[in-house]
């Protein structure tokens, strides 16, 4: 059964056919203006593709029979890759920043990791807050949860908690994201 399945070829080739690599008896033509020339046999649509010094390149591999249409193929993979180079630039990188405290924390410690805090999410980044225990720390949770939502009422109006804190080995982790109307506060100030 496995010879079965391995016999029937490689995997499906993604990259688009041009000239020669078509191999069906007819195609559906398109001109380089996008004007239907209508359903013509692969050698006429090749001779036409040399006679306009255009490549032939296959749009619509599904249809029956496939739509080809004339265009300078190369011209055609720069255009293209430009606008997944530009599509890729106009895409909002999250960007999670990271802020440990201690149990144990002093008010002046905390009121600077809380300014950290407000800062990030300010900026409209999401904030990853750990809490790290050592030793009979660790018997004492509570005092870590009681901190991160000290910590998450104090920033309340920048941000939200997105994920509740959670114990996770010696460390207990929450993550705050800010609230929707302040990723365009910096922006608009800037």
């Amino acid at each position: 059964m496995k010879t079965e399945a391995s016999n029937r070829g490689g995997p499906i080739s993604t990259e688009t056919r041009i000239n020669d690599r078509i191999r069906v008896p007819e195609v559906r033509l398109v001109g380089p203006n996008g004007e239907q020339v209508g359903i013509v046999r692969i050698e006429d649509a090749l001779r036409l593709a040399q006679e306009a010094d255009l490549d032939l390149v296959e749009v619509a591999p599904q249809a029956r029979p496939p739509v080809c249409k004339l265009m300078d193929y190369g011209k055609f993979k720069y255009e293209s890759a430009q606008k997944a180079r530009e599509s890729r630039r106009n895409q909002q990188q999250t960007v999670i920043k990271e802020q440990k405290l201690r149990p144990k924390i002093d008010p002046h410690d905390y009121e600077t990791k809380k300014g950290h805090v407000t800062r990030f999410l300010g900026q409209g980044h999401k904030v990853k807050v750990t809490i790290m225990f050592r030793g009979r720390e660790q018997s004492r949770p509570e005092l870590g949860f009681r901190l991160l939502q000290r910590l998450a009422d104090d920033v309340a109006e920048l941000g939200f908690i997105e994920a509740n804190p959670k114990q996770d080995g010696r460390n207990m982790i929450m993550v705050l994201a800010p609230h929707k109307t302040n990723k365009t506060k910096p922006k608009a100030t800037a």
